[in-house]
C-alpha cells in the first residue's frame, strides 16, 4: 500500500513539474494559502531536498524543542496574517508555519474567523457550574490554553478511475499554540493528500 501511494504521490508531482518551480515559490505565499497541494509538496520537499532550497535562500535551521517541527530562521522578516512579521517558520508533516510573537492566538484567529476546537471555557464552566469549585480555581487547572483551529481553503477530491485510486486534496488555514513555544502562536496553512480506493475511502 505505500507503494501505490508513493507512486500516486510521485504521478502527482510529476503532472504538476512544469506549472510549480520550487525556487518559484514564495514562503508567505505558502504561509498564506495560495498553492495546491501538489505544488506545495514539491516545495516542502525541495526545502532540504536536492534543490536545497533552505541553504539557497539562505534559511538557518535551528534547534526546536519539538521534535514534530522542523524550524528555520530567515535571513530578514516576512510579514503575514495583515501586519505580523517574523524571521521564523516551521514545517510539520504537512504544514508550513510562521512562528509569530503572539501570546493569545485568539488575537490571530478572530481575524479569520476560526474557532478554537480545544477551548478549555467549557470544561471550566462545568466545573464552576457543580458548585465544588470558584471560577479562580477552575481556570487555575488550565495555565496552558491550548488553541487549535482552522479553516478550510479548498477541498478537492478526484474520484478513482475505472482500475486507480482517486485522490482528495485539503488546503486549511490553521492557527494553533503548543507548550514548547510559550508566548507563540504558530499561523500557517495545512496542505493535505490522501488517496482513495474506487469506494471513495481513504487508504
Amino acid at each position: 500500500m505505500l507503494i501505490l501511494y508513493a507512486l500516486m504521490l510521485a504521478a502527482m508531482l510529476q503532472q504538476t513539474a512544469a506549472e510549480t518551480d520550487p525556487a518559484d515559490v514564495s514562503e508567505i505565499d505558502a504561509v498564506s494559502c495560495r498553492l495546491d497541494v501538489p505544488g506545495y509538496m514539491r516545495f516542502a520537499m525541495a526545502i532540504d531536498g536536492e534543490e536545497q532550497l533552505a541553504r539557497t535562500r539562505g534559511w538557518k535551521k535551528i534547534a526546536s524543542p519539538n521534535s514534530f517541527i522542523a524550524e528555520y530562521d530567515l535571513p530578514k522578516p516576512i510579514t503575514v496574517a495583515g501586519s505580523y512579521s517574523t524571521r521564523r517558520i516551521a514545517f510539520t508533516g504537512d504544514a508550513i508555519l510562521a512562528v509569530l510573537d503572539v501570546a493569545d492566538p485568539a488575537i490571530v484567529a478572530r481575524a479569520e474567523k476560526i474557532d478554537n476546537s480545544m477551548s478549555a471555557q467549557p470544561m471550566i464552566d462545568a466545573m464552576v457550574a457543580s458548585g465544588k469549585v470558584t471560577r479562580a480555581q477552575a481556570e487555575a487547572k488550565f495555565p496552558f490554553r491550548k488553541f487549535l483551529g482552522e479553516r478550510i481553503m479548498t477541498d478537492v477530491t478526484e474520484p478513482a478511475g475505472k482500475d486507480g485510486y482517486g485522490s482528495h486534496m485539503v488546503v486549511a488555514r490553521t492557527i494553533s499554540n503548543v507548550t514548547t513555544h510559550p508566548g507563540k502562536t504558530l499561523y500557517g496553512c495545512a496542505y493535505r493528500f490522501d488517496m482513495l480506493d474506487k469506494d471513495g475511502t481513504s487508504l
